[in-house]
């Protein structure tokens, strides 16, 4: 697979704005491993080998158990290996990335209000979709993932 564009190169100014998204996240409070969990389960969900590479390396860098990210596709039944923010977290990314085939319905916003308030969900929400547009664009573009850039050498 070969890339397409540079998107950052063509546009700067495009990706400096998702830049200012992803600081606003980092300093919103919301748990840098909780944000980084849902930046790879919504990569899991869209397919992006770019940022599952990159969101797979934050978190073992992080001190993340390879357990807890082998699991990740199958949080449901990885009990309390995730804790309630987590899965709350986890489920409540799934839904707004699928928001085709789920339309966001009020059980879910209600499972998630339980565990979050207003600012964390909303922070919560804007981090699932900065997810969802940088894996937009790796896909689109054919950004290739780190791992794979280094066994091409």
């Amino acid at each position: 697979m070969s890339p397409r564009i540079d998107y950052t190169k063509v546009s700067p100014a495009g990706a400096k704005a998702l830049g200012g998204v992803y600081g606003h996240v980092l300093q919103s409070g919301l748990e840098p491993e909780l944000v980084n969990l849902v930046y790879l389960r919504v990569s899991q969900i869209n397919g992006c080998a770019y940022c599952l590479d990159m969101h797979t390396r934050d978190l073992l860098k992080q001190g993340v158990a390879i357990e807890k990210l082998a699991l990740l596709q199958a949080w449901r039944e990885g009990g309390r290996l995730f804790s309630e923010r987590e899965r709350a977290a986890l489920a409540w990314a799934e839904t707004v990335t699928q928001v085709a085939q789920t339309g966001v319905p009020d059980d879910a916003f209600q499972a998630a209000s339980a565990v979050f308030g207003e600012k964390e969900l909303v922070d919560l929400t804007i981090a699932i979709g900065l997810m969802n547009a940088y894996n937009r664009l790796a896909i689109s573009f054919r950004n290739p993932p780190g791992a794979a850039r280094a066994a091409a050498g």
